[in-house]
């Protein structure tokens, strides 16, 4: 159902940045000792990934699928778990008084798959490492100035600016890698500390990782399932299906609903988790008639959201009035509703706009993308007086054109986790943004302000306000939430999707 959004050249679209207003008091976790084998760790595990992976390099993953088995071979110093609050991981505390410096007290007796200790230099290390990975998400960590050794476990992050959004890019991106590690070793043999180490990779294949037995934070991230796990490529759903109704996998993503009844006929189990994450076609404003917001809000009355998402799309899948799913995102106002259905509206207000009923427009999706969905909302369009093309773009580009004034205003787009909307309204919504087509001084003002406030409380107030001016001066039409719909079986009943899209094969601590 969702098709992550991949590459544009170096400054890669960053789908699925996530991040936590900091706050002044430590955090503290339990002390996490060494953790011994477990009798219920399987033989081995198979997971069916629904296409190819992008990069296992930790600084250049930018999908659910490369972020499941980064994740399963990296940790960092903070983690976000399934509420989106950010946790540490590595760190023994991780404090912050102003969201300028962050302190980070590493835990005990940490180690790599190689045997190297987790030390301050090599936090120090895995910073400089991402900087010159040459991965997008080096923007955002440019606020940082220095990474200093306070101490064998003890570092500061020093930034040049309040960045309260930060620890969860840290979280995202940041991973730990032993000191001098270099770029082939993330790209063919990576390290790091996870709860699995890296054996193989076929590109287009698999990916084979087997459990890290000195793993020492599966009391936080959670204990490795299996003592061998394949990630295999696997793009058609039908395959997937049968794989985890045969047991020759144990997890399957992206199951389509009308696999449903087969998969739960032949003893496996459904789960529906509903995503951080939201799908919509955003509108270029800077295209005539979109600059006109009646235009814009007359598109929102027109698609019948809800009776697209009930027909096409999985249990949870609900409409939405923003950008944001859920009270787990930032930002999120249950007050700000979803737009009527109201095709006569629609044309009133196009009527006012001076609209002319045949005016051609065309709707851009990913070749990889659902064309029932388009193509549901180009009909509910063309009944207010539209004539829709639908364009079906290979995914480079697609990706290449998200500021390109030549290519199609409308574009139908997804974009999960959205745990934290600070990348997202950064790149897409703010008028200086790399991908963005809207301006809108109210919302630039409003995103300045909530980008250095570190009381979460005034930073989630500001986010709303948000919310509420691009409600009213719409750059999309909202759609719904997203939802993964994975199937399980045997070893697999054990994992629990975290709202994130990533497979992680752990069985996560109980909150």
């Amino acid at each position: 159902m969702h098709s992550p959004i991949a590459s544009i050249s170096r400054r890669r679209l960053l789908a699925g940045a996530v991040s936590m207003a900091a706050t002044g008091a430590a955090i503290h976790l339990p002390h996490v000792g060494r953790v011994a084998a477990q009798d219920g760790v399987a033989d081995s595990l198979v997971i069916d990934l629904d296409g190819e992976l992008e990069s296992i390099h930790p600084s250049l993953a930018y999908s659910g699928r490369d972020w499941s088995v980064v994740h399963s071979i990296y940790d960092s110093i903070v983690a976000i778990d399934a509420s989106g609050a950010v946790v540490p991981l590595a760190a023994e505390t991780f404090t912050t008084e102003d969201a300028t410096t962050f302190t980070v007290v590493l835990r005990e007796g940490l180690e790599f798959h190689d045997g190297t200790p987790v030390t301050a230099e090599a936090l120090r290390g895995s910073w400089q490492f991402l900087m010159e990975s040459g991965s997008s998400a080096v923007d955002l960590f440019t606020v940082i100035t220095d990474v200093t050794v306070d101490g064998e476990r003890e570092a500061t992050i020093v930034c040049d600016a309040p960045a309260p959004w930060l620890p969860a890019q840290i979280a995202t991106w940041m991973m730990l890698v032993p000191p001098g590690y270099t770029e082939d070793q993330a790209l063919n043999e990576p390290i790091g500390t996870g709860p699995y180490i890296f054996n193989s990779y076929a590109q287009g294949q698999d990916v084979q990782l087997r459990r890290f037995e000195g793993y020492r934070l599966g009391e936080v991230k959670g204990e490795a399932l299996a003592e061998t796990v394949t990630f295999r490529i696997v793009p058609d759903p039908a395959t997937r299906v049968a794989d985890v109704a045969t047991g020759t996998a144990h997890i399957a993503d992206h199951i389509p609903e009308d696999f449903r009844a087969e998969v739960e006929g032949q003893g496996a189990t459904v789960i529906d988790d509903p995503l951080v994450g939201s799908q919509w076609v955003r509108i270029a404003t800077d295209a005539p008639p979109f600059d006109d917001p009646r235009v814009r809000q007359a598109l929102n009355y027109a698609v019948d959201n809800q009776t697209i998402a009930e027909a096409l799309l999985g249990p949870g899948t609900t409409a939405l009035g923003s950008i944001f799913p859920d009270k787990r995102a930032p930002g999120y106002l249950e007050s700000v509703e979803p737009y009527p259905y109201d095709p006569d509206r629609a044309r009133e207000l196009l009527a006012e706009a001076g609209v002319e009923e045949g005016t051609e427009v065309q709707l851009e999706m990913t070749q990889s993308s659902r064309r029932d969905i388009a193509e549901a909302i180009a009909s509910n369009l063309e009944d207010v007086g539209f004539s829709v093309e639908i364009v079906a773009s290979d995914l480079a580009t697609f990706n290449a054109g998200w500021s390109d004034p030549e290519r199609p205003a409308l574009r139908l787009a997804t974009w999960s986790p959205l745990f934290e909307p600070h990348t997202l309204l950064s790149l897409v919504f703010v008028s200086e943004g790399f991908l963005s087509r809207y301006a809108n001084a109210e919302v630039d003002d409003l995103f300045a302000q909530a980008s250095v406030e570190a009381d979460d409380d005034a930073r989630r107030a500001l986010l709303e306000s948000i919310n509420e001016a691009m409600h009213g001066d719409p750059p999309v039409i909202f759609l719904w939430n997203l939802t993964a719909t994975y199937a399980v079986k045997d070893a697999g009943a054990a994992w629990q999707p975290q709202g994130n899209e990533q497979i992680v094969p752990v069985a996560v601590p109980s909150s």
